[in-house]
């Protein structure tokens, strides 16, 4: 049985004892991270991002410019530090542009 929180915890507290009870911390990750691509990248390079999907440790973006997925592709270890930045841990670990 989970424990009984007291009625004086924060919202957060309550928030965060609900998520690791139903397992659903892989799920928050997914969301955090498409959040941050779209922060980090900014307008310019959202505007030709098509989905943002987290499978695991991978992040695959799908991207409707070639010029702009070979230009991405040189920075990967850079993105992949901002994201995990960003999030606070060690989310995503490689990056599959397509």
């Amino acid at each position: 049985m989970a424990k009984r929180l007291s009625n004086e915890s924060s919202i957060g507290e309550v928030l965060k004892a609900f998520i690791e009870t139903n397992k659903l911390q892989s799920g928050m990750d997914k969301i955090d991270v498409q959040a941050a691509w779209k922060s980090l990248m900014g307008n310019g390079v959202n505007s030709y991002t098509q989905e943002v999907i987290l499978k695991g440790s991978t992040l695959y973006v799908s991207l409707t410019s070639a010029v702009l997925r070979e230009e991405l592709s040189y920075g990967k270890t850079k993105i992949i530090t901002m994201i995990n930045e960003e999030l606070g841990k060690e989310v995503v670990k490689d990056i599959i542009l397509r």
